[in-house]
This record gives structure tokens, C-alpha cells and sequence, in this order.
């Protein structure tokens, strides 16, 4: 199990119930059996899962992780393999993922960027059990934060990055297809017959370094008067508590 934070390994950012609660009740219903959890996404801050708690207080966890064979991705995963039960790599739409085999799916970090997001959220939630839990954290297409990572040029994408999050490799893609976003994923639980349990929303950017947080933060204020609105600058990612129904007529709620 691994209790990596996003960002950089040994942060200190508290981890989050919104997430926690949830895969907490999950598991309490679910007393003497095994639990099953499989992370999305290299960079996914497992921590506002809360598994170590869990572990301490008796209950038998187990992480797989899955990501793409991009070379940044391989390179995380290699540096962090030991933490995890198994690992996972491939074409994401194509790279054999067990069926119905996972309790929990965190999706986190992943969605903004992959190409044909909507085919590799499908197998994702195919690899859950029906009643489990499916958590995403993504990044939102319509949001000032979301617009700047895609138009700013690669050297100075590389060159935020590094100074966000010294010793990661990154930056990854910024694709952001048109459902990473709060109508996208409504949309997708509808269509899916998925429930959506929980949604909300963070202001995630670093606090350091300072100086470049705050031209961040002021460069997004910027893209939301200029744009009126239309590309916000209250929040820069999504968070969504989602379960896979026993009963396939089941609708969001």
C-alpha cells in the first residue's frame, strides 16, 4: 500500500475526508472481507484515501495501480512500484484490467490527460464490483487553471511544473477532452446508469513557491474577467464520489 501525496513524496497536505468518509463506510459494510483498491493515475494522492488507517485498524487493503506506458508515467511507477501491490501499464484502452474485481477506483489526476477518456473511464468502472466505489479528482476543462495549462507554451509548462513539484516527472499532457468537465461527468454517471453520491470541488495550485503562485493565481484571475466568467476561476479541480449500483435501473441523484 502506498500513501503517496500528490505533488511531491513527503508532502505534508492534509488529506481530505471527502474521500475518506465514504470508502470508510464502504468498508465497515463490508466487515471480515478483503478490500480491493485500484489507484488511477500515477500522480493520484492517495492519502485522502486515508488506507493507512484502515490498515492499522485491521482491515486487509490491497493497491493496485494503473497508468499509461507514457515514459513519464513508467517513470513514476518504476520509483514507486514497492508501495504497491501490483502494477498495472498499457494503452489504457486496451491493457487487460480484471472485471469486476475492485472494491474501490480512485481515478485522480488522470482524466485531463488521456485521449478518449470516456472509452478508459468505461474500463475503469467495468473493473469495479457493483456496489463499489468510483472517486475522481480531475481537472476542469472550463476553468481559468484549465485554459492556462493548455495554452501555455512547453518550456514554460516544463518550467512551472519543476518549480511545483521539484523531483516529479512532468509535465504530463495537457489534453482536457470536453468530458473533463462538471456537465462531462454528469453526463457520462447518467449515460452509465452511475450514481453520484458526492460531488465538490478545491482551489488545488501550490501555496510555493510564492512568487510564482501568485502570478499563477493572478494570471487566472485575469483569464476569468477577460473570458467573463465563462473559464471560472473558483476552483481548478473536481472531485466526485460515485457508485456503481446493484441495481442497473438506478439513476443519478
Amino acid at each position: 500500500m502506498t500513501t503517496a501525496e500528490r505533488g511531491a513524496p513527503g508532502s505534508h497536505r492534509t488529506a481530505t475526508r471527502f474521500f475518506a468518509e465514504p470508502v470508510r463506510d464502504y468498508v465497515l459494510q463490508r466487515l471480515g472481507q478483503p478490500i480491493s483498491v485500484l489507484q488511477a493515475g500515477c500522480l493520484a494522492p492517495l492519502r485522502e484515501l486515508a488506507l493507512d488507517e484502515l490498515a492499522e485498524g485491521g482491515f486487509d487493503v490491497s493497491v493496485t495501480a494503473v497508468d499509461s506506458d507514457h515514459p513519464l508515467a513508467l517513470r513514476v511507477l518504476r520509483d514507486t512500484q514497492s508501495a504497491y501491490d501490483d502494477v498495472i501499464t498499457g494503452d489504457l484502452r486496451t491493457v487487460p484490467i480484471p472485471q469486476r474485481a475492485y472494491d474501490v477506483v480512485y481515478c485522480a489526476l488522470l482524466r485531463e490527460r488521456v485521449k478518449h477518456v470516456e472509452l478508459v473511464l468505461d474500463r475503469l468502472t467495468s473493473a469495479l464490483k457493483p456496489g463499489g466505489l468510483l472517486l475522481v479528482r480531475t481537472a476542469d476543462r472550463y476553468t481559468a487553471a484549465g485554459l492556462l495549462d493548455r495554452m501555455l507554451p512547453g518550456p514554460v509548462r516544463k518550467a512551472v511544473w519543476s518549480r511545483f513539484r521539484p523531483g516529479i516527472p512532468g509535465p504530463f499532457p495537457a489534453v482536457y477532452e470536453k468530458p473533463v468537465s462538471e456537465d462531462g461527468i454528469a453526463s457520462y454517471a447518467l449515460m452509465r446508469g452511475l450514481v453520484i453520491a458526492a460531488r465538490g470541488n478545491e482551489v488545488s495550485r501550490p501555496g510555493k513557491p510564492a512568487g510564482l503562485s501568485s502570478s499563477v493565481r493572478v494570471t487566472c484571475a485575469a483569464i476569468s474577467w477577460l473570458s467573463g466568467g465563462h473559464f471560472g476561476d473558483g476552483h481548478d479541480e473536481l472531485l466526485y464520489v460515485i457508485r456503481k449500483p446493484l441495481d442497473q435501473f438506478a439513476r443519478v441523484v
